[in-house]
């Protein structure tokens, strides 16, 4: 396994030193997209082999769910990969240049990051995106999936490789770790920081707290994703409906997914009723506090402090009463995990405070906190979400895994 991981890093680093132009990573891309269409079949016959695995193995529900792959999800891999195809080569761009009084002209240029280290769980596509995502962006990749995807993940791979065969570019610009031993990400994680530069964790909160207590490494990721949807005593009752419903229901087993609805005190005996009625008929579990179940007629569980800290990634939902939006944005402050949280009100100046005051990473204002990724960020697609206070923050995508250096030009000046 070390020898094996150890081979993996030095042809990581060596093909990290190759300079690739714009027109061959995207036919690159291309070729990797019309094998994608061309090896259907196949793919879906890995993936077979995953889901067998998962349910002899009693996974969780909503973990075969990200782990299916379908006709419509290929269709999505597909589309992912031509949005990237589509955008504009990051490298060697000038961010930023500027003249001093002394004459020298300094130049902030965008470099790839080096060598990026991805460990996920479940989801295929997110073998296809990042590789994507990383490779046309300069950086080189190795990917590290769980076991329950391997199949599905080593066939994508594969097909990658053979793109980048087929244009001539070093293979090792994406590998994968084909170890299924646990060990393995141990080693990657507190071993490989020689031939790591950045680790991006993407997966349940037990992995990627294995990750930041394990990393030497820089980390980009998220732990958990407890979302908030407030809605304010000047909310649209049809908006608060209609946005809440889908915040948590169109797909609960995702980061970006409502965890905690906050309901303004003075709107409940109007609000509380339609929009938890809403979420119960379509067999969402309610956890509320004593003044919610006072006013809703529905069931529901009674709430504790445990519930504000709940990811459920699931049908379940935890509605919480405030007095007013201060006591809102302390609540998210406090309980939240910097992912994603929204406002439903049609006051300006309380969307503002709201806006500028929530430690959010994603901040938003009468809209799904499900908006919440790469792809709907118009990014092409994205590596995973982060809610570091350092940059990079929400999504990550092409124009965040990059680097810069600066460039100084002169004319023989010296420093006196």
């Amino acid at each position: 396994m070390k020898e094996n991981l150890i081979n993996i890093g030095i042809k990581a680093k060596k093909a990290s030193k190759i300079k690739i132009d714009s027109e061959s990573k995207n036919k690159v891309l291309r070729k990797f997209l019309q094998l994608i269409n061309k090896n259907k079949k196949i793919i879906l016959k890995e993936n077979n082999k995953d889901i067998k695995f998962a349910i002899k193995n009693n996974l969780s529900e909503n973990l075969i769910d990200r782990l299916t792959l379908n006709q419509k999800k290929l269709e999505e891999i597909e589309s992912s990969i031509n949005k990237i195809i589509k955008l504009s080569d990051p490298i060697n761009k000038v961010i930023d240049k500027w003249k001093r009084p002394n004459g020298l002209i300094i130049k902030k240029i965008s470099t790839p990051i080096g060598v990026i280290g991805i460990i996920y769980e479940s989801r295929p596509n997110v073998t296809s995106d990042v590789a994507s995502l990383c490779f046309k962006s300069g950086n080189v990749i190795i990917l590290k999936g769980g076991s329950e995807a391997y199949n599905s993940n080593r066939v994508l791979v594969k097909l990658f490789r053979d793109a980048l065969k087929k244009n001539n570019i070093d293979q090792n610009y994406v590998q994968i770790v084909k170890n299924k031993n646990r060990r393995s990400v141990d080693y990657m994680l507190s071993k490989m920081e020689k031939f790591i530069d950045i680790i991006i964790p993407r997966g349940g909160k037990n992995l990627v707290k294995k990750v930041q207590e394990l990393s030497s490494v820089p980390i980009i990721g998220h732990l958990e994703g407890i979302c908030h949807t407030y809605i304010d005593k000047d909310a649209d009752l049809n908006m608060a409906i209609k946005v809440v419903h889908n915040a948590k229901l169109r797909n609960t087993s995702i980061c970006g997914a409502t965890e905690t609805i906050l309901m303004h005190k003075k709107i409940l005996k109007k609000f509380c009723n339609p929009i938890l009625e809403k979420l119960s008929k379509n067999d969402c579990e309610i956890f509320a506090d004593s003044i919610i179940r006072k006013n809703f007629y529905g069931k529901s569980k009674k709430a504790n402090k445990t519930n504000w800290s709940k990811e459920y990634l699931s049908a379940k939902i935890s509605v919480k009463s405030v007095n007013n939006i201060l006591e809102a944005i302390n609540h998210i402050n406090k309980y939240g995990t910097m992912h994603t949280d929204s406002i439903i009100t049609k006051n300006k100046n309380n969307a503002d405070l709201f806006l500028k005051n929530v430690k959010s990473s994603i901040a938003m204002h009468n809209t799904s906190t499900q908006f919440a990724d790469g792809g709907e960020f118009g990014f092409g697609g994205e590596v995973g979400i982060s809610t570091n206070t350092l940059p990079p923050r929400g999504p990550v995508g092409l124009n965040q895994l990059i680097s810069y250096k600066y460039e100084v030009l002169g004319k023989g000046q010296i420093r006196s």
